[in-house]
């Protein structure tokens, strides 16, 4: 088994670990399902620590107080007595340790009603380290929405947490405590480490590419490199007022470093990279990249991912976009850069090949994405910022060809009027902002009121999770026609399952808090006489309620539930 996954069958029942960006996915199979199988009770060990403890479930049997009240979204009901009638689910420890993680999964049975037994068992553990492939290659990832509930119980309301307006920030006081370390997670993580790192160090030299710039912390970091950092920052229509947080935060950067070192600039549309390049005595070591804006939103409410290549050929690449965009970006569209995909290989590491616009011709880059997505055999999971603005070009025509094709499919994407989750029968569920907000703690309650601002800010797909053929394409491009055209951007295409897994469950866990909360929407719209919903309530064995067992639609032959029972666990 590789080191991103294992899994164990016992008599026809199998469970499968996968190992995600700290956050583990647990898939469970059952080839003959037993009539009065409830689902499965989760329990876990963590690094260190003596005793199994269950995973809370958010639905129980029955409730003693109305299920509008007593269904809140949060995890409240063990397992033990509340199993998981899915067959996969993600624990996303709050607080993660080293070490290995042992699950212990164990099928549930109700043979008379209200009496749960323990069936078979199965025992596995499994390293949630943070380091994707150590001293090469790191996938950062935010907490965002999908953590709301959680970070209610941690935080409490938190109304003050990021400023009102995006202009304000670089004055805005934080509040103290560990809020924004548990926010920002691992892509706050490698972006401070990366930072801290060259500030300590005399010989290192940093160039930045900024899109939005406004977290107090991260510009106080640019300042301490003085004359050692150089910066292109985005001047395009609001940023480039004289009262935004960018334009404050390169008055600051110019009489830290020099103006000689601080360029502003917007390509052919946005200067939309978010890159971070660190050098040793002139030699490009390090670089940072992702969708992750260097800000308040970008790094503690939205749902975002950055990557740190720690390959010198990677890093001088990003250095001579750098050098384009600090010296000529008018003519970025005719540099050989900007023509053609770029290969780093390194012995023994996953290849990686690059793109970077603008460009004449968007299909240089887009072609491979749609490409990918139509040839895709087993699964394709995505979460794409901006799909329900793009109306034509290969990723939005593969996507939406897609729906009408028998592959396996999850997809998050962001939509003006609320998010869009496409289901994978290809149905689309609307979640409501007002809804949200009004069940959501702060600051995510503020700042979803009335569906403002962008929430889901991944831009990645990844094809065929769980096979050898792999790939993720993920960066700061919208994957849109217009932006690689005008826009400077990256895209990145790796071929690799490990890191193929960690993106497939960040799709999976923002699609599963999304979907249920769909559900609880259309569980407690008005309704007469009032009832208990279905939905939301953990259904018994049919010999108990007289309904279809809870997992019989799973087990309907080509179903797209059938698909999701086996991917995961298989």
């Amino acid at each position: 088994m590789d080191d991103f996954s294992v899994a164990e069958t016992a008599q026809g029942f199998r469970v499968k670990l996968w190992r995600g960006e700290r956050m583990c996915l647990l898939g469970m199979d059952v080839d003959q399902p037993e009539a009065d199988l409830v689902g499965f009770s989760i329990e876990v060990m963590e690094p260190g620590g003596r005793n199994f403890v269950p995973l809370n479930n958010r639905l129980n049997f029955s409730y003693d107080q109305p299920a509008g009240t007593a269904v809140t979204g949060g995890r409240l009901f063990s397992s033990l007595e509340a199993p998981f009638q899915k067959f996969r689910w993600i624990h996303f420890p709050w607080d993660v340790k080293n070490g290995i993680y042992r699950y212990r999964v164990t099928k549930m049975h109700m043979p008379q009603d209200g009496k749960l037994v323990q069936g078979r068992q199965i025992e596995l553990g499994l390293s949630l380290d943070p380091v994707t492939y150590d001293g090469f290659l790191d996938v950062g990832f935010t907490r965002n929405f999908a953590s709301s509930q959680a970070f209610s119980e941690k935080f409490g309301d938190r109304p003050k947490l990021i400023p009102d307006k995006a202009r304000d920030g670089l004055e805005f006081k934080k509040m103290n405590g560990s809020v924004y370390e548990w926010l920002g997670f691992e892509a706050l993580q490698l972006l401070e480490s990366l930072l801290d790192t060259a500030v300590a160090d005399p010989a290192c030299e940093v160039d930045v590419l900024a899109y939005d710039l406004n977290e107090p912390d991260i510009v106080g970091r640019l300042e301490q490199l003085g004359g050692r950092l150089r910066v292109v920052v985005d001047d395009s229509d609001a940023h480039g007022k004289a009262e935004s947080a960018e334009s404050k935060a390169v008055e600051r950067l110019v009489a830290s470093a020099g103006a000689a070192q601080v360029k502003r600039t917007h390509f052919g549309g946005l200067q939309h990279h978010k890159v971070i390049i660190v050098k040793r005595a002139g030699i490009p070591e390090q670089v940072l990249f992702g969708s992750t804006n260097f800000s308040f939103r970008g790094l503690y409410i939205q749902a975002n991912n950055l990557i740190v290549l720690r390959a010198a050929e990677a890093a001088a690449l990003f250095a001579q976009i750098f050098e384009e965009a600090f010296s000529d970006p008018e003519h970025f569209a005719a540099s050989p850069l900007a023509q053609r995909w770029h290969l780093v290989k390194m012995d023994g590491k996953p290849a990686l090949q690059f793109c970077f616009s603008p460009h004449r011709d968007s299909a240089l880059s887009l072609n491979p994405v749609g490409a990918a997505i139509d040839q895709a055999s087993s699964s394709v999971l995505y979460s794409v910022a901006f799909l329900n603005q793009i109306n034509s070009g290969p990723t939005r025509e593969a996507l939406d060809r897609l729906i009408g094709r028998p592959v396996f499919s999850y997809g998050v994407v962001n939509n003006d009027a609320g998010l869009a989750v496409h289901k994978p029968d290809g149905s689309v569920g609307v979640v409501d902002f007002a809804y949200l907000a009004g069940k959501a703690p702060e600051p995510f309650r503020r700042e979803w009121s009335g569906g403002q601002g962008i929430n889901i800010h991944h831009k990645f797909v990844v094809t065929d999770f769980g096979l050898h053929s792999a790939k993720v394409f993920t960066g700061s491009s919208n994957l849109a026609p217009s932006g690689e055209r005008g826009n400077g951007d990256n895209l990145m295409m790796i071929e690799d399952c490990k890191v193929a897994t960690a993106y497939a469950i960040e799709a999976l866990r923002m699609f599963d808090h999304l979907h249920f909360r769909m559900l609880m929407k259309e569980a407690f719209a008005p309704a007469v006489p009032p009832q208990v919903p279905k939905s939301l309530t953990l259904k018994k064995p049919a010999a108990i309620s007289g309904e279809p067992a809870w997992f019989e639609s799973s087990y309907v032959s080509g179903s797209q539930k059938e698909k999701d029972r086996r991917l995961f666990s298989s």
